[in-house]
């Protein structure tokens, strides 16, 4: 029977506002639910000097915080070790001073410098989230560790219930905001000290305020996690919505709120591809310009963008028969990027996004097409969520210069429900082709375990004229003890989002999701992750075209490792024939088996891995698949990584091994001044790549970069092609 898509969007939301509607206004209303934790904002006229000793005089002022408890592993129960922190703040700038206590300083686990790495997540570290408009929805969140490392990142959202650990659209690690650390180990532990400039960050514009605000510390050796102000285990930090407050902040100054960063860039090019050698010199100068048009609006401008620091794709091996997803890495479309997410509920198994930004700029996977400028208009103004881009393309590889215009309006309600419209345009500066995108959209919380996403989106491309509509819904219970979730999703033949990452129209897909997270409390575990789902597609005549049945088991273990099995029951209709690496498949229906098993140890320790191995039918054939990846931390300052995997498929019509292999090799002199270099080799393009980044920040939002790339690829079992690249990019943020 065919489902109209307007009538899943209405039923979605009807559910959703029922659901609130039965519940007690207080679960609907009022952010920030632990109103007993308060921290008094201390003003002082002259903030300490930040060197990581808190010695200052000034920090006597200040109220003391000290009352940690444990998320992880005992939820309630009183931290094993004593944290104390300090807030302060003149009219410019945040400070806050972190006291770390530890029993065992030796055992306090801290390699990792380089800025924003994952590893600063596994290993010591003290996190603080501000929701500075007090919204239950966005938020800054910051990270240091005994280190001074840093990692920064916007949360839009909360993360839409993401569970802790899980990843999310709508946490942007890749920002990087302006704000300086100093930190130390000592004999009880470690110190850090941390200063955040108010022109950092967005917030009301009122002479008297309160932000949200919580603190977080993690203490590596035990994989424990203590909060000042508790979140439940299903949640991390970023559910701002149970923050704690930080109340009547006065008089604070973001100067002019003007920020204005040229770059210059300079470097050279080698192509050798069949014995003809090209050599090419480049230089290049840009601008980028950040205003505060309002307390809650920002201006971006970019002229002439330049991405010669962004860091190389991972490579991969795709043995579906749709596009692989590849992540955003280019600093100008991360700022603020969550508040344009229209999309899946989930990044897992993703099924659309309306707006990627890989689509702009990029022809291919690793040709970048020049930007001329473009223009950002970000941020809140009351409950309104505003968001605007406009970037101009240069004509490249014979395509036609293009404009994109992308414009995102939602209206919050509740303490943590929205709706929202998006529309997106996309326009060929010669020849006037168009592709466009309207969409409306909703999230609805009327409960903190309840939450229901969706949207209605058409397009309109130039040469199609039949069915153009697409439409989402999920609908989800997560709590401390279980994760469930419905969702569906319907995109007709014509559903053309250019602009997006769309791997699959002319479809309908539905989809159940039940886990559950017991804790027996035996065999040194922590927690189990026992799961179903079930993944049900048709085509648009309601014909069967894919079915996934998923088992999986999850164990956490108290040191830090994790187990994952599997077992996934795959059906595959396939209407017209198709190959992998060259090899066939025939049209017909197809039924096979997968398991899958992995294990990993804690990544915070010094010497790390991960091993997984899954045998499988595969379409008529059989496949299996290995992988094997083995860390070091050498020292404070030197890291390596090396990652391999194998994948063998032997098909009725043919067989064939893919191999893929990579080093990554990461030193950091200090926290400001760090060098990853990776090399990466991939059978099935015989390519080898590799990639050295060397990043020297001399002051807070000022940057010096040395990148060097290089590409060797051998089609015919010789080196026919070779390029590379040496890049000097200069950067200065000049501030009022």
């Amino acid at each position: 029977m065919k489902v109209p898509l307007d009538r899943v969007w209405c039923s979605l939301a009807a559910l959703a506002a029922i659901t609130g509607a039965a519940l007690p206004l207080s679960a609907q209303e009022g952010p920030h639910s632990h109103s007993n934790y308060l921290i008094p904002a201390v003003q002082v006229t002259q903030g300490p000097i930040v060197d990581g000793v808190l010695d200052d005089a000034v920090w006597a002022s200040a109220a003391v915080i000290d009352d940690f408890v444990q998320q992880e592993p005992d939820e309630g129960a009183d931290a094993t070790e004593r944290t104390e922190v300090r807030i302060l703040y003149d009219a410019r700038t945040l400070y806050l001073g972190v006291r770390a206590y530890d029993s065992s300083p030796a055992s306090v686990t801290a390699t990792e410098m380089r800025r924003d790495s994952n590893r600063i997540l596994d290993e010591d570290n003290f996190q603080i989230i501000l929701d500075t408009f007090m919204d239950s929805r966005s938020a800054y969140m910051f990270v240091t560790t005994p280190l001074g490392a840093q990692l920064d990142q916007q949360v839009s959202n909360e993360g839409e219930g993401s569970r802790a650990g899980g990843a999310s659209s709508n946490i942007n690690k890749d920002w990087d905001g302006v704000w300086s650390v100093s930190a130390h180990r000592d004999a009880e532990g470690w110190v850090a000290e941390i200063a955040i400039p108010m022109v950092t960050l967005r917030f009301p514009e009122s002479s008297t305020q309160s932000w949200g605000i919580n603190l977080m510390r993690n203490i590596g050796r035990k994989n424990e996690q203590a909060f000042w102000a508790p979140i439940p285990r299903a949640y991390n930090i970023t559910r701002v919505s149970m923050a704690g407050s930080l109340d009547q902040l006065q008089s604070l100054n973001r100067g002019s709120d003007l920020r204005i960063k040229p770059f210059v860039t300079s470097g050279a090019t080698r192509v050798s591809e069949a014995g003809v050698v090209d050599n090419d010199l480049q230089g290049d100068i840009g601008l980028d310009v950040k205003y505060g048009v309002t307390a809650g609006l920002n201006l971006d401008v970019t002229v002439n963008t330049d991405f010669a620091q962004a860091e190389v794709d991972d490579e991969q091996v795709n043995l579906t028969r749709f596009q692989l997803f590849y992540p955003e890495k280019r600093d100008f479309f991360l700022e603020n990027a969550g508040q344009f997410n229209v999309g899946s509920a989930t990044s897992q198994n993703r099924i659309v996004d309306l707006f990627f930004t890989r689509r702009i700029g990029l022809f291919g996977r690793d040709s970048n097409v020049p930007i001329l400028g473009g223009a950002r208009l970000s941020g809140k103004v009351g409950r309104n969520d505003i968001a605007i881009l406009d970037v101009q393309t240069e004509s490249a590889f014979g395509v036609s210069g293009e404009n994109f215009l992308v414009s995102r309006y939602s209206r919050n309600f509740l303490s943590r429900s929205r709706a929202g419209a998006l529309f997106i345009n996309r326009v060929e500066t010669k020849g006037g082709r168009f592709n466009r995108t309207y969409a409306v959209d909703f999230a609805l919380a009327p409960h903190p375990s309840i939450s229901a996403t969706g949207f209605l989106a058409k397009t309109q491309t130039e040469g199609l004229t039949g069915g153009d509509m697409g439409g989402y819904g999920n609908l989800m219970w997560l709590d401390q003890n279980w994760r469930i979730f419905a969702e569906y999703a319907d995109f007709q033949d014509d559903f053309n989002p250019e602009v997006g990452y769309l791997p699959r129209n002319g479809i309908r897909t539905s989809k159940i999701h039940l886990e559950n997270t017991p804790r027996p409390g035996i065999l040194g575990i922590r927690d189990m992750s026992p799961m179903w789902n079930v993944t049900y597609t048709t085509d648009q005549s309601n014909r069967l075209v894919s079915m996934r049945l998923h088992h999986m088991v999850g164990t956490r273990f108290n040191n830090g490792a994790n187990l994952t099995v599997w077992y996934n029951n795959y059906f595959e209709r396939l209407d017209n024939p198709f190959s992998f690496n060259g090899v066939p498949v025939a049209a017909g229906d197809y039924r096979f088996g997968e398991w899958y098993a992995n294990f990993s140890s804690n990544p915070a320790r010094r010497l790390y891995y991960r091993l997984s191995y899954s045998p499988q039918d595969f379409y008529d054939g059989t496949r299996t698949d290995y992988s094997a990846s083995l860390g070091a931390r050498l020292n404070d300052q030197l890291s390596t990584e090396a990652s391999y995997s194998r994948n063998e498929v032997d098909l009725d019509a043919g067989a064939f091994k893919l191999n893929l292999a990579s080093l990554r090799v990461d030193y950091a002199v200090t926290p400001t001044m760090t060098l990853r270099a990776i090399s990466q080799y991939n059978s099935s393009t015989r390519q080898i790549g590799t990639s050295a980044r060397y990043r020297w920040t001399y002051r807070p939002g000022s940057d010096i970069y040395v990148v060097y790339d290089e590409v060797r690829r051998d089609p015919q079992g010789l080196p026919l092609y070779n390029e590379r690249r040496l890049i000097l990019k200069f950067t200065h943020l000049l501030s009022r």
